[in-house]
């Protein structure tokens, strides 16, 4: 068994170096494509969210409003990646790490945009009246009936990715964490996550989108607010936290304390990686969530979904590093979740229980928002009648991901994740002529997004 881990981890890890050429070349290619809209109408964008054409009121076809579809992918993506991924990043890549996520993240908001869009513009209604999209679906509805095969792929390696990376694994962290700091048995935590789970998934997507909507904003405002809280105590740290970053992206990172040292590509591929292992763009997981936004805009939903990667990556992950890098944590040879604590726990009295809270909450929303879209993945391969079954296997998982070990589960599915990207990907780039056309004439005369009324998607 040892030997098939250590194969798999090799695996793992090769695929996700190949992985990052094809994840920031679309990006770039959306970003340029799309005349840095992700970056020129971020404002706009934000001013969108918090409109009246994001609430519940907002007009249009749909299921959920645009900001619950919107804190529905983040409750899928803000998760151990911002906590324990930003550590690792660091640990291995040095502090240059966190500028090439930063990267990551301002091409990967092009990617988030186009999938939005797309998904919104492909999406379906099914024989209960649900909104149904996602990658399959734009690759079914967008390129035709020749290239179904490659929706069933993508179907195939989310769901596998998702019982994975977004079930129980996030189980495990969950039961983990509240044994290790609460000396809570793992068997009593399973039973109250799979409780939960269940009572949520009862009501579907609207029920997931309400307690997704109320718990990721206040918990990314309370980690965020802790964070912020550390660096005004550390203020006069933070231009030589800043300046480290930065430079080490490009001339890597002597050994210092117990950090080994890193060189410029290992701060490219752990930085790349991590950010989007953080953000998931580029992945096709997002869009799912995306097709269900009330909303007859492909390209006001596309906005609202590129705020997804920015909230994630430039805010929640930076706040993360900096705590880490100004507090000296990051020489300390410690990793992952511990490390993130350990530097939470040196800037403020029992610091680490905030972050214990947080990866706590993080992971749940994970194992809800990753629910939806496997459900909607089993529900393009089987129809409707296999949304219950599907339930049954998610909650099932969740004891089997808290009490059993998972390096075999966490490294396939880490394959899966990475997979999973491939047929997205190839959509996003044969599809992109459709993307560039339906975000022209929608923003043609100089409208802005705020400005937008609702109408037919362009054809």
């Amino acid at each position: 068994m040892e030997n098939f881990i250590t194969v798999l981890d090799v695996i793992s890890g090769w695929i996700w170096l190949i992985m990052m050429f094809p994840l920031l070349g679309v990006g770039l290619f959306l970003t340029i494509g799309l005349k840095g809209i992700s970056i020129r109408r971020l404002p706009e964008a934000l001013g969108v969210l918090f409109s009246k054409e994001a609430s519940e009121n907002a007009e249009g076809d749909g299921e959920i409003s645009p900001f619950k579809a919107l804190m529905t992918a983040l409750s899928a993506t803000v998760g151990t990646g911002n906590i324990a991924g930003v550590a690792t990043a660091i640990v291995l890549g040095g502090p240059g790490a966190i500028f090439w996520m930063w990267m990551t993240a301002l091409v990967g908001m092009a990617t988030k945009y186009g999938e939005a869009v797309m998904a919104v513009h492909y999406r379906e209604i099914d024989e209960d009246g649900r909104y149904v999209g996602g990658p399959m679906y734009y690759i079914k509805n967008g390129l035709g009936e020749n290239w179904k095969w490659l929706g069933t792929a993508f179907a195939l390696l989310a769901i596998t990715a998702g019982l994975g990376a977004g079930n129980t694994v996030q189980a495990n962290s969950i039961a983990d964490v509240v044994e290790s700091n609460f000396q809570v048995p793992m068997w009593v935590t399973a039973f109250v996550i799979l409780t939960l789970t269940a009572m949520v998934l009862i009501g579907g997507i609207k029920r997931i989108a309400q307690v997704a909507g109320r718990l990721v904003p206040i918990m990314v405002v309370f980690y965020v607010g802790a964070s912020a809280v550390i660096l005004a105590i550390n203020y006069a740290e933070i231009p030589a936290g800043l300046t480290l970053i930065v430079t080490h992206a490009f001339s890597g990172t002597a050994a210092t304390g117990g950090f080994a040292g890193a060189g410029v590509m290992a701060a490219i591929r752990f930085g790349v990686a991590r950010g989007i292992f953080s953000n998931e763009a580029g992945l096709g997981s997002a869009p799912i969530a995306h097709a269900a936004a009330k909303t007859n805009d492909p390209v006001r939903q596309g906005a609202i979904g590129m705020l997804g990667t920015f909230i994630d990556t430039i805010i929640v992950c930076t706040m993360t590093a900096l705590v880490i890098i100004i507090t000296g944590a990051w020489t300390s040879g410690e990793n992952g979740a511990t490390l993130t604590a350990m530097a939470f726990e040196r800037a403020l009295p029992y610091g680490n229980y905030i972050v214990v809270i947080s990866l706590m909450v993080f992971a749940f929303t994970t194992i809800l928002g990753w629910s939806y879209y496997g459900e909607r993945c089993a529900e393009y391969l089987f129809g409707p009648k296999a949304i219950a079954p599907f339930r049954v296997m998610w909650c099932a998982a969740i004891p089997v991901g808290a009490l059993t070990g998972l390096e075999v589960i966490w490294l396939t599915a880490d394959i899966m994740n990475a997979l999973m990207a491939v047929p997205n990907l190839l959509a996003l780039t044969l599809l992109s002529p459709v993307i560039f056309k339906i975000t022209s004439d929608r923003l043609s005369g100089g409208r802005k997004l705020v400005e937008q009324q609702c109408g037919s998607p362009a054809e």
